[in-house]
């Protein structure tokens, strides 16, 4: 299960689960994304990171995330152009309070463009 909210519609995200650790999230690149250098925004980039990561932890039965981000860390590496963007997220450690998970994001032509980590604190 994914978390489901309007946000996350609104950005035309495709999720996928790898295995119970990582998930791989598409971002399929509007116009309204560009900032004015013609590159996706970095706070577009971010936020795939940051639901990207917050889906590493399945959602509840309601599709409620069960997580919420406390730390937020994105470093980016190349401008983002082309058609779309792709997150792999992966779990790196769930503990009592607190889940930590890392990011990468490709273009579609796999070239690294942003790395991210997080840490969230479990909501449920």
């Amino acid at each position: 299960m994914f978390i489901q909210q309007p946000f996350d519609e609104f950005l035309g995200l495709q999720y996928e689960r790898i295995d119970e650790k990582s998930v791989r999230v598409v971002l399929p690149i509007k116009r309204l994304y560009l900032n004015s250098l013609g590159v996706v925004h970095g706070g577009i980039i971010s936020s795939l990171a940051d639901v990207a990561m917050c889906n590493t932890i399945e959602a509840d039965e309601n599709n409620i995330q069960k997580v919420v981000t406390v730390d937020l860390n994105v470093t980016f590496l190349k401008g983002a152009k082309g058609d779309c963007l792709l997150a792999h997220a992966h779990l790196v450690k769930e503990g009592r309070n607190l889940t930590h998970a890392d990011c990468l994001i490709y273009d579609e032509e796999d070239q690294l463009i942003a790395k991210a980590k997080g840490v969230f604190f479990n909501n449920s």
